[in-house]
């Protein structure tokens, strides 16, 4: 009786004693930032930079070879980045229905942009016989796609005023989500709090969603979805171009938002595009990341700001072609300010090149939108320079108009004539369920089974070295000298932040400092024997996850030894915390945002965190060491750790004694081949399927000291099978 009431006493007190602890760390900010925003502030100083950068160049250019050294190498680096355009296929277009409207008719089209891979389109024609100018209408993030009422109705306004104006469905909206639910139908989009009709049955992810989703994927490829979108805008002058009605030398393009972006990207590198009137979208990125932040996958370049390409070069690539940016002063999205800043370096680089005229600038007393005023601008400034009629254009009669129009009113003028089902192209509304119809992500898994053949030739060739450096190169933006060993080892600059005492072993709260700008907190969990061996837990949640009393880390302290509970940047206390929208809605991970800034700058999340691996792994040798004898370290690392964990560990083989890697995915290929996936944009790495894979990773690091367990697929879900 008196030992069960003493048991029972002391585990009473172990629970007390737990809790209390307050194993927090990071309670402190010396220099003013909260840990929830340190990632964010530390991206921000070196994308700051990297504008600063570009604005000196650019402020030094005075000639016109300067000006076309410029556009030149920028081009060049988009098109790279983009990994290239593929070959020019058969179009095979097809007429499949048309349409009589007040003073213009409409062709349903579809051709194939990639053999296999479909585009529904509507060209609006005048009444009157051609040829006629071509004006292309890439859809903005409008999820009936072309059938949206602004882009209706600025094709119309085209038409009746003597050009033709073709507008198409990007992928992932219209007629072509490449995501569709083959199980069931919906009636609202499942993912949004509020109900937003989806439209057509099928369809399950908003636009934002797939666009990224398709994103993830081409990233690992070295490529980005934008290729697709801009593939297929050209793709469509060449349907344009090939009409007997169409005059081909008088292309025009205007699209709205994500509509501008294309726009914007199209102009940029289609020398096709005589006029260009890209609408609420050109701004500057330093005011969209310090207002809205980063967009969806397409609207970020890998390593465009390091490179030098601000939006302000998508115009000035084109110049002294004639380009209208149309933008609205009350814009939430793409900040007025921005765009005029964009305006006034585009009027100095046009006005070097001797054309300041030829562009311009809308602002519209609207918010961000396709509104009357933008498609009036839009097709007058078309009118101007591809009719040669510099011509006012109203869509309605002004008189008509309340003076001042509320935007509830101008909303109700941008009404389509048509419904979705009236200008649909394919036979059930969604070319996904057309028989051989091949989605972005069949596509992208082509592309990969090619690459893999390549690369595990190329692998095989390699040295240790050759590989190192390869690996290196592609995480980016980490140094050499994270991995290179020394004789004495200089310890990253660390402090304590106290200590708790528990049952048998102390914590200690640390704080690594791997740069300027990071603070890692750690719990250096500390047995009162030690045997000489030493663990580095790793959790992707945090670093408290498993640091309850009877707890995995506990176990392994009552064994003698030393559990380093550390954190990588952007988990646990520097979890990021923004109030910024979440256009994924919870399915590409709490800080996708800020992954993409690091995308925009040329850095990679798994990057920066192998590195902090690194960082840690060299501490832990040397902590608390007695005799000079670095500790045998054994690395464990759990979810989102577990792939920065195995670069560290494959980058520096010798450090590390065993390597244990719970819930991570089996290969990056899943992630390019599975359209369904969860919380996979903190894992991509830009072109990495063009060099190796996860496996090659476990050979360096040895396959003999590496346990893969209870891995889980791009859902996160556990495999039920064996672990290796």
């Amino acid at each position: 009786m008196k030992r069960t009431l003493s048991v029972t006493l002391l585990l009473a007190f172990g629970v007390a004693v737990f809790a209390g602890d307050d194993l927090t760390v990071l309670t402190e900010t010396p220099d003013g930032v909260a840990p929830g925003k340190q990632l964010e502030v530390y991206l921000k100083q070196q994308f700051y930079k990297q504008l600063d950068d570009r604005r000196v160049a650019f402020e030094a250019l005075k000639s016109r070879a300067d000006c076309e050294k410029w556009q030149n190498e920028r081009r060049e680096f988009f098109v790279r980045q983009l990994g290239g355009f593929p070959e020019r296929t058969p179009l095979g277009t097809r007429i499949v229905g048309r349409l009589e409207g007040k003073g213009y008719r409409v062709e349903k089209v579809m051709f194939e942009s990639r053999p296999g891979h479909h585009v529904t389109a509507n060209l609006y024609l005048p009444k009157s016989t051609g040829p006629y100018p071509g004006v292309l209408i890439p859809c903005g993030h409008s999820h009936n796609g072309k059938a949206a009422g602004g882009y209706q109705r600025i094709s119309i306004l085209l038409a009746i005023n003597g050009m033709a104006a073709l507008c198409y469905d990007p992928i992932g909206q219209g007629e072509r989500y490449q995501m569709l639910d083959f199980e069931k139908d919906h009636d609202v989009f499942p993912m949004v709090s509020y109900r937003l009709p989806v439209p057509h049955p099928r369809v399950q992810y908003l636009c934002t969603q797939e666009h990224t989703a398709m994103g993830l994927g081409s990233i690992l490829l070295g490529s980005n979805v934008a290729q697709y979108r801009i593939w297929d805008g050209m793709r469509a002058i060449d349907y344009l171009q090939s009409r007997e009605d169409i005059i081909p030398e008088k292309i025009g393009c205007t699209g709205n938002s994500g509509g501008g972006t294309m726009t914007a990207y199209l102009m940029a590198l289609d020398d096709r595009i005589v006029a260009a009137a890209p609408v609420c979208y050109l701004t500057t990125f330093r005011k969209l990341i310090d207002t809205r932040g980063a967009q969806d996958a397409e609207q970020n370049i890998f390593g465009q700001i390091a490179f030098g390409m601000d939006e302000p070069d998508y115009v000035m690539m084109r110049a002294p072609k004639p380009t209208l940016i149309c933008a609205g002063r009350r814009d939430v999205t793409f900040d007025i300010d921005g765009t005029w800043d964009l305006f006034r370096q585009s009027k100095g680089f046009y006005a070097r090149l001797g054309y300041p005229e030829r562009v311009d600038l809308n602002d519209a007393d609207l918010p961000h939108g396709f509104y009357l005023q933008q498609r009036e601008a839009a097709a007058r400034w078309m009118s101007r320079w591809l009719l040669g009629e510099d011509k006012v254009i109203h869509e309605v009669d002004p008189a008509s108009l309340p003076d001042p129009a509320s935007d509830k009113e101008l909303r109700a003028l941008s009404e389509g004539d048509w419904t979705q089902e009236d200008l649909y192209c394919s036979p059930e509304g969604q070319v996904l369920l057309m028989e051989g119809e091949k989605s972005v992500f069949q596509l992208n898994a082509e592309l990969e089974q090619e690459l893999r053949r390549e690369r595990t030739t190329t692998w095989k060739k390699l040295t240790d070295l050759q590989r190192n450096e390869l690996v290196l190169s592609t995480i980016g933006g980490i140094s050499g000298a994270h991995f290179q060993r020394a004789e004495h080892e200089t310890i990253t600059p660390h402090e304590s932040a106290g200590t708790i005492q528990r049952d048998g072993y102390t914590i200690e709260k640390l704080i690594l400092t791997p740069e300027p700008g990071i603070r890692l907190p750690a719990l250096a969990f500390l047995p009162a024997k030690c045997n000489g061996q030493a663990t580095l837990y790793l959790h992707g949640e945090s670093m408290k996850t498993d640091a309850a009393p009877g707890g995995p880390i506990e176990a392994l302290v009552k064994q003698g030894q030393i559990v380093l509970a550390a954190e990588l940047r952007g988990i646990g206390e520097t979890e990021t915390g923004h109030d910024k929208r979440d256009y994924g809605y919870g399915k590409f991970g709490r800080d996708v945002q800020e992954i993409f800034l690091a995308y925009l700058i040329g850095r990679s999340y798994v990057g920066m965190r192998t590195a902090d691996v690194a960082a840690w792994g060299q501490f832990l040798q040397q902590y608390q060491t007695t005799d000079d004898q670095p500790h045998e370290i054994q690395l464990i690392a759990i979810g989102e750790a577990a792939i920065p964990a195995l670069h560290a560990a494959a980058l520096d083989p010798d450090r590390f004694a065993s390597v244990r890697l719970r819930n991570m995915i089996a290969s990056w290929a899943e992630v390019v081949c599975t359209p369904e996936n969860q919380n996979q944009a903190v894992n991509v790495v830009h072109g990495a399927l063009e060099h190796y894979d996860l496996p090659d990773l476990i050979e360096m690091a040895g396959a003999d000291k590496v346990r893969i367990e209870d891995p889980v697929d791009v859902l996160g879900n556990v495999d039920q099978g064996e672990g290796t």
